[in-house]
């Protein structure tokens, strides 16, 4: 089977411009997916942001006290803890 005529991808001004070409184009009449290969980014971190969370005390006491057994700091815990309920709720919905 003959492979199909690739279109030439356009020079974008800003990124701007590139969202709104790919939300309107189709990303397999440019690039040959079927050599696409997944890509590896060791060095890429999620968005994060500070918030500031009142818990009580002895709460705050028994999850570093979970951690610890763990041996992870009691944040990152919290973190775990929070992706898993979070997870189980919209598994439930």
């Amino acid at each position: 089977m003959k492979e199909p005529r690739r279109r030439k991808l356009p020079t974008f001004k800003s990124e701007r411009q590139e969202r709104e070409f790919w939300r309107r184009h189709d990303l397999a009449d440019y690039f040959d997916l079927s050599r696409a290969q997944p890509a590896i980014l060791p060095n890429l971190k999620p968005t994060t942001r500070s918030i500031s969370l009142r818990l009580p005390e002895r709460l705050i006491a028994e999850i570093k006290t979970l951690a610890n057994r763990r041996d992870v700091p009691y944040q990152s815990l919290i973190k775990v803890f929070l992706a898993e309920r979070v997870r189980q709720e919209l598994r439930s919905a």
